[in-house]
């Protein structure tokens, strides 16, 4: 069986949300449908619509050819909730509590004692780091495959502790819009995340319509060996990559080989990547989704460790960056509202 159980074709799902750009072009539809209908109107939602026209439309001083139309997009916080605690995060503290009778060296043992005694201040100051230290000696031994199957298990039986809903479900409605409206106008779309690559990529695809290879993120040492007479990828405890913030530029050149023009991200965490992709020449797009909707979703920046928002937000301005405000900019949130 592949390893990733849905194979979809482009356009079946976040792309059927909405048809082409209204502005026409060498990628663009003749249909006036609005992109992005989740979206209020104004100046942010209008940003994004003028920028890819800007850089699709062949007559324009801007104008970017297909190859080089390649936005990122982080996940936790910016295309899925991470409140109160990023969902890996949920995935890993799950199986330890499973494993720990086995294992009582990891009461003196950081970050392991952290996440025992739920010391999450500790526990979050490395966030990404620490979130593959306990994955990789949770999961050590188990193929990617095996790996895959046990996440994506979880993911359909864990639900939110506030919205009593599955993770997968809490994806945010607006964002998935802007990912098909940037396909639909021949941008290549990939997912940088602090989280564990091959956790995101056991939904990215049912959920985003991003296939594995559209997926880069931190990693664990993992090598081909014959166990038993079957040779395979197995995965081992020690960190081999955290793709956070100064390691994002790194991810998306080791992986991508091309610098973006658009990168959306929420935290610091992803202020790397935003100013790796807007210091280039040319026209580029920063955005960050700012969390403001305690009624709806959450409200949070510099005051939370899931999240932290503070040196990214400073540098906006400078640097150009639109600031999509959750409560004023988003009609809805998740994909269930109003229905």
């Amino acid at each position: 069986m592949s390893r990733h159980r849905t194979t979809r074709q482009r356009g079946s799902s976040a792309n059927m949300l909405m048809t082409a750009s209204a502005s026409a072009g060498d990628d663009h539809s003749d249909s006036a449908q609005d992109p992005l209908p989740s979206w209020n109107e104004g100046a942010t939602k209008q940003a994004i619509i003028d920028f890819v026209a800007d850089v699709t439309r062949e007559d324009s001083p801007h104008f970017e050819p297909r190859d080089r139309r390649i936005a990122v997009f982080d996940n936790d916080g910016t295309l899925w909730v991470e409140q109160p605690m990023y969902a890996q995060m949920d995935f890993a503290l799950e199986e330890l509590r499973k494993v720990l009778p086995l294992h009582p060296e990891w009461r003196d043992r950081q970050p392991f004692k952290a996440a025992i005694e739920a010391d999450f201040e500790t526990l979050l100051k490395e966030g990404a780091r620490n979130l593959q230290i306990l994955v990789g000696a949770l999961y050590a031994g188990t193929t990617p495959d095996q790996f895959d199957r046990l996440a994506a298990e979880w993911l359909a039986a864990a639900v939110h502790p506030r919205f009593e809903r599955r993770y997968t479900e809490l994806v945010y409605q607006p964002m998935r819009e802007v990912m098909a409206y940037f396909r639909a106008n021949g941008f290549k779309t990939f997912i940088v995340t602090g989280g564990g690559a091959e956790f995101v990529r056991a939904f990215a695809e049912q959920t985003y319509d991003a296939p594995p290879e559209e997926v880069i993120g931190s990693g664990i040492i993992t090598r081909f060996e014959s166990r038993d007479g079957r040779a395979d990828l197995y995965r081992f405890a020690d960190v081999d990559f955290v793709d956070e913030g100064p390691g994002k530029p790194v991810g998306i050149e080791s992986h991508i080989g091309r610098r973006p023009i658009a990168a959306f991200g929420n935290s610091d965490g992803d202020l790397e990547m935003l100013e790796y992709t807007t210091g280039a020449s040319g026209r580029r797009l920063g955005l960050i989704v700012r969390h403001t909707d305690a009624a709806r979703e959450y409200a949070y920046d510099k005051g939370s460790p899931v999240g932290h928002l503070e040196r990214a937000l400073e540098g906006a301005s400078s640097n150009g960056w639109i600031i999509a405000d959750m409560r004023r900019d988003w009609r809805v949130i998740f994909p269930f509202d109003g229905a």
